[in-house]
């Protein structure tokens, strides 16, 4: 049956309006680098898929509890669900649940943010990748486009990875929560990943940087003083400021040798060292230094059934409850750049720590008493959120071959494409030149 002239004529005008439309929501949202993906948004239909697949995925976890013991199984399972129009794959879904669940985050409350009613948001970044980047609505998790050489990486690399987050529960890289694949035809599919947001939450963040420790294209115009335009600054950005963490500080760069060291292992560079920070509140002052918080703090910390090593007691970043030696973070920065001994233990330990390995000194920082913990470190006027993201490029023969040519189009200056060696120590010393 053929649809009227008028109905036809209706259905047109319908179109152009919801292009308009859609392309003054575009304009308006593109200058605050967040919107939200509605039914008139080019992703809208996609989002929707995934909201739906994760359900189902995650469902299977939620009656189906994981346990402790990872096997070897876990790291190969591939989950696949056929649901009307598309199918979802889901990889080494035990693993990534056996994750969340160390990090303290519930099946029930993924499954709530990642699959609520409520739109996602599309976020706008001044990256040159062509990625897609999507914030849940409570802007807890990021869902990201990645593409499947990036995921073969990740996935041949989670026994590493999932190693090293056990030996250091406080690390600072990124918190991978999920893997996926989407396919909607023959020839269209998209692998993305799920994870935890550095900036969580971000009601009150006052500025935004991602560094590389470099100068080349490391530079971003900043939003007119009293706009809303969310930016994510670069390194130049930053040049004449500093992360003032006060006793927090010897953590913060052994953390950072630490985890740039495991990157360099796996032949990784240009990642990123994402930084917020946001001025404390007076009662946040007072709270964080209240007996109450401080025993609030240190159970989240130490305790096996509450710190983001739980899943697995018997790790090496498991701390035991009853052992009274805690750590504050005052360290001399000297001892920072003591040796390393062959099995990983400080050669030349602080006084108070020289007892224990360094991955226990490590272990034992204050958490706040809120979600997202990990990558929250308080100085004495200033909320730091701190995470390294962006840890899937190889140090391939494409990016030696970029070294060269990059080296002879920018002489004498930094650029990001570097030796894995070159690139975690440099970032390092970024990262000491600019926190006091």
């Amino acid at each position: 049956m053929q649809r009227s002239a008028a109905s036809r004529g209706f259905g047109k005008h319908s179109g152009t309006l919801k292009r308009k439309r859609w392309g003054g929501l575009r304009r308006r949202w593109e200058l605050l680098g967040l919107f939200e993906i509605d039914q008139h948004h080019q992703f809208y239909s996609l989002t929707c898929m995934m909201k739906e697949g994760l359900s189902a995925s995650i469902q299977t976890t939620v009656d189906h509890a994981s346990t402790n013991q990872l096997l070897e199984a876990d790291f190969r399972a591939e989950d696949t669900r056929v649901h009307e129009g598309f199918t979802l794959e889901t990889f080494a879904g035990p693993v990534f649940s056996n994750l969340r669940g160390s990090l303290g985050v519930t099946e029930l409350e993924y499954q709530q943010s990642l699959c609520s009613d409520k739109c996602y948001l599309q976020f706008i970044s001044n990256s040159k990748s062509k990625a897609d980047f999507f914030l849940t609505n409570d802007k807890r998790f990021f869902l990201k486009t990645q593409n499947e050489r990036e995921i073969r990486f990740l996935l041949d690399n989670l026994k590493n990875y999932m190693a090293h987050l056990r030996k250091y529960p406080h690390s600072l890289l990124v918190k991978l929560l999920g893997v996926h694949r989407i396919k909607i035809s023959r020839r269209q599919k998209k692998y993305f990943i799920v994870m935890q947001s550095v900036f969580y939450p971000d009601d009150r963040i006052s500025a935004r940087y991602d560094i590389k420790g470099c100068e080349v294209s490391r530079w971003t115009d900043p939003s007119p003083d009293g706009c809303q335009i969310i930016v994510v600054l670069k390194d130049l950005n930053f040049e004449g400021q500093y992360v003032t963490l006060d006793r927090q500080r010897p953590w913060l760069l052994r953390q950072m040798e630490i985890d740039t060291d495991f990157l360099r292992s796996l032949n990784v560079l240009d990642y990123s060292l994402l930084l917020a920070h946001q001025p404390l509140q007076q009662d946040e002052r007072h709270h964080a230094l209240s007996f109450a918080s401080l025993i609030a703090r240190t159970k989240r910390s130490v305790n096996p059934s509450t710190s983001p090593a739980c899943n697995i007691p018997a790790v090496p970043g498991a701390v035991p409850e009853d052992n009274s030696v805690f750590i504050s973070s005052d360290t001399d920065s000297d001892s920072l750049k003591r040796g390393q001994t062959g099995d990983g233990r400080s050669g030349d330990a602080h006084h108070r720590t020289e007892e224990l390995p360094d991955f226990e000194v490590q272990n034992r920082r204050l958490l706040l008493n809120f979600k997202n913990a990990l990558h929250v470190i308080d100085g004495p006027d200033q909320r730091y959120f701190i995470g390294i993201i962006d840890i899937f490029t190889v140090y391939s023969l494409k990016k030696r071959l970029e070294y060269w040519w990059k080296r002879l189009r920018h002489p004498g200056r930094t650029f990001s494409t570097v030796s894995p060696q070159t690139y975690c120590a440099r970032l390092c010393q970024w990262v000491l030149e600019h926190t006091k």
